[in-house]
């Protein structure tokens, strides 16, 4: 068909979902306003970062357009009089970067296109809702039967998907939706095996997937339509939310939470896994599971956007499970996934953290115990349960399931291989994604360690013993060294007497007896003269050298090896 035969572009290598950061470095100050530079970065990695220049219009700007979503988001107020001035400048920087912090924290927001922009604006400067209408208007000249009836602004979160409201010429009451998407990171299917798998999906038939009315693909989008529910999908059940309203406006902030019934919980539950099994059992890859992708006819769960992991789409969870290194099959995700959705349906909202400590009460201790499964921090460690585990936990083995229909999704042996290949490259990625994370958290975690004032406190104290410590081994060494001179000087050393000088007789104990210091040398007679060359005169003794032989001589006196003596006392007067 002529269905974009000449794409402006192929598979798209950036991955939405990855976080950014946004960090103000320094602010600037011009003629009549402030800039702020800030540093913003992709992922984990610091090589992979820009500069941005903003200023506090920029960012009330994007305040106003995310009021949509009814969140108090703490941008710092206005000033119009003193706002130049150094210390009120350096406050308002602290009031931003703590609105930076909260925008790019929180799920939804994060992922929409107008922090986006606002952050990275060579990445999503192009409008891709008028892409996406060039795309369908090309569609529709080859498929004249089909007619846009409005576009669905922003009900999704996805920044490069967008949905059309369509109804068929000859059936002009009933309501279809068309989603288009480019092609994204995940994408590893060749061209034509993509096209047909693509195809294939309308020949889905499962009690519990939601029927595909028509899919196409090329080699840089994809396009799907399939009915339009007024009803909405889970997310809005639990949200009580309007489906045709945006995503921000939906699910940001809603006005009630609360959870759904336990009979509601168990059987929504058990129809979800049911059908996870039926995928997993085909080596159909899925990856995409969360409230929003699960439609609602009457009593029945079914499953939405099989197309996603065919197209390469990174998944609306990733940021989390990427996190833990024990989720690295699409298997697990799956899994991971669900137990997400089963905390919003028990609670009305999403977890505020992953992992979960401790959960609230919940309606069955049966929810709690699938949640512990799933969303605890040992659960990550150790990984996630299977499918079949889940379905065996008492929470969903006493479901009976009602509908008769019987399940039909045949694969061609060829195409199965191409997606198990497809599916083991998507893992690969996740694994080494992970693998980045977890090098850069332990070496984070190193950093803080390192630069905590109670590591600084232990290292001063090591730094002071480690100096005391050379400062007694160099007396020692000092010590010794005046020992060692002190003995050397017994014999070679000795002070130089002079010639006429007699050598004083050996005894047992001399050694130990302090010398008498020697008379003064004579002075030098003068040198005969010679024709021969005079020889160089032999060094004065080291003054400092002598002393220290004293000084220890004196110190290794010792009393007990003097002679006693006898003396004549003639003091007393004679009487003769």
């Amino acid at each position: 068909m002529a269905f974009m035969e000449k794409p402006p572009a192929g598979k798209v290598l950036l991955d939405d979902t990855v976080p950014l950061t946004a960090q103000i470095e320094a602010s600037q100050s011009l003629h009549s306003h402030t800039e702020y530079i800030i540093r913003v970065q992709r992922g984990v990695s610091a090589e992979n970062s820009w500069q941005i220049v903003r200023r506090y219009s920029d960012f009330d700007l994007l305040n106003n357009s995310l009021q949509i979503s009814t969140l108090s988001l703490p941008l710092p107020p206005k000033k119009l009089i003193g706002n130049m001035e150094r210390e009120f400048i350096a406050e308002r920087q602290k009031g931003l970067q703590a609105y930076l912090d909260v925008i790019t924290t929180h799920h939804i927001l994060s992922n929409c296109e107008l922090v986006k922009k606002f952050l990275d604006p060579n990445s999503y400067s192009v409008n891709y809702t008028e892409i996406a209408l060039q795309h369908v208007s090309m569609f529709f000249r080859s498929e004249p039967k089909w007619e846009v009836v409005e576009p669905l602004k922003d009900i999704g979160w996805r920044i490069r998907k967008k949905y059309f409201l369509m109804k068929m010429k000859n059936q002009p009451k009933e309501r279809l939706m068309l989603s288009w998407a480019d092609l994204g990171p995940d994408k590893y299917l060749s061209d034509k095996d993509l096209q047909y798998a693509v195809k294939l999906l309308s020949s889905c038939s499962h009690p519990y997937i939601y029927k595909i009315t028509f899919a196409t693909a090329n080699e840089s989008s994809a396009l799907v339509i399939r009915p339009f529910s007024e009803k909405g999908t889970l997310k809005d059940l639990i949200y009580k939310a309007k489906p045709k309203d945006p995503f921000l406006k939906k699910y940001c902030n809603p006005k009630k939470i609360q959870g759904l019934e336990l009979q509601q919980i168990k059987t929504y539950g058990r129809q979800i896994l049911e059908v996870l099994k039926f995928l997993h059992e085909k080596g159909f890859p899925y990856g995409h599971l969360h409230s929003a992708n699960v439609m609602l006819d009457g009593d029945t769960c079914k499953l939405l956007d099989l197309e996603n992991s065919l197209l390469g789409l990174p998944s609306f969870y990733r940021s989390y499970f990427s996190q833990f290194r024990k989720i690295n099959t699409l298997e697990g995700v799956d899994v991971h996934c669900f137990g997400h959705l089963l905390y919003e349906m028990t609670y009305g909202r999403p977890p505020d953290t992953i992992p979960v400590d401790s959960f609230p009460p919940a309606p069955s201790v049966f929810v709690v115990s699938v949640l512990e499964s799933i969303l605890t921090c040992e659960a990550m460690k150790n990984g996630m349960p299977t499918v079949s585990r889940l379905l065996q936990m008492p929470l969903f083995s006493d479901v009976l399931l009602t509908n008769s229909e019987k399940p039909q999704f045949k694969i061609p042996t060829k195409l199965k291989e191409a997606l198990k290949t497809s599916k083991e490259c998507i893992e690969k990625r996740l694994t080494e994604e992970q693998k980045l994370i977890h090098q850069h958290r332990r070496l984070t975690r190193a950093q803080s360690h390192h630069g905590s004032e109670e590591e600084k406190k232990k290292r001063k104290i090591l730094a002071r013993k480690k100096s005391k410590r050379s400062a007694y081994e160099s007396g020692e060494e000092h010590s010794a060294k005046y020992s060692n001179s002190n003995n050397s000087g017994s014999g070679a050393s000795s002070p130089l007497t002079s010639p006429s000088s007699p050598t004083p007789p050996s005894t047992a104990g001399a050694s130990l007896i302090p010398p008498a210091p020697p008379p003064p040398p004579l002075p030098p007679a003068a040198p005969p003269l010679s024709t021969e060359v005079p020889t160089q005169p032999s060094p004065q003794p080291d003054i400092s050298a002598s002393r220290g032989a004293l000084l220890s001589s004196i110190q290794n006196f010792q009393k007990g090896t003097l002679k006693k003596t006898q003396t004549c006392d003639y003091s007393a007067p004679r009487i003769s």
